[in-house]
């Protein structure tokens, strides 16, 4: 393990080119999304600094952002800390991705043809996959994928540039209850996918909001835990 708490491995490798500043941002996002940085957790920034192999003023400059953002706390005197999400804010999130999924997916069903039911089919065949093998981070990529195919499935622009928005969120608080909503999920988005194909609108919006609904309860079940 790394100083930091991070993984072997875990820290990615910046692209280029880009400025330097938003390369930094952009994999200390990804690790907060991935919880390789965990809630709460003290973010060094001569430590993260090294891990990523630059100097501490695009670090800086990055948790600035972040801390803008949401994603981390900047505390006097104490320094910088993943932000720690409250129940509120997890449902208001959870609640607006109900919306715009559910609405995505009934206008998924009123428009998908054969070739993007078959790509949401093998996303579904390839999620199944990864819970069986107990591959988490997979598991979680792969329903994000299927997610946004859905999303790209309903044609309409303005409903994906919103839902972009809160994607990396939503992934956020997806991933400690992954394993615990585990082969259900999958079930869940077999369902809606014989929905989106019968062109069931009705259906495939209320699965949508049954499946959102049921990570929401998720979430909130681990808190208690």
């Amino acid at each position: 393990m790394l100083s930091t708490g991070l993984p072997q491995g875990a820290v990615p490798k910046l692209e280029r080119p880009g400025p330097l500043r938003d390369r930094v941002y952009g994999a200390l996002l990804e690790l907060i999304t991935t919880r390789a940085l965990q809630p709460g957790q003290h973010l060094v920034e001569s430590e993260l600094a090294g891990h990523l192999g630059v100097s501490r003023q695009p670090v800086r400059e990055a948790l600035q952002r972040l801390n803008t953002e949401g994603w981390v706390d900047l505390r006097p005197a104490q320094g910088a800390f993943v932000h720690e999400p409250t129940d509120e804010e997890a449902d208001q999130l959870l609640t607006v991705r109900t919306l715009l999924e559910a609405e995505a997916a009934r206008l998924a069903a009123a428009n998908a043809g054969s070739a993007g039911i078959a790509v949401l089919e093998e996303l579904c065949a390839q999620g199944e996959g990864a819970v069986a093998a107990d591959d988490v981070d997979l598991a979680v990529a792969l329903n994000a994928r299927l997610h946004a195919k859905v999303m790209e499935l309903a044609g309409n622009a303005v409903l994906a540039e919103l839902a972009g928005q809160v994607d990396r969120r939503v992934r956020w608080y997806y991933t400690p209850v992954a394993r615990q909503r585990g082969r259900q999920s999958w079930i869940e988005h077999r369902e809606l996918i014989a929905a989106i194909a019968d062109r069931d609108e009705q259906r495939a919006t209320d699965l949508m909001r049954e499946h959102t609904e049921h990570t929401r309860t998720s979430y909130h079940a681990r808190q208690r835990s």
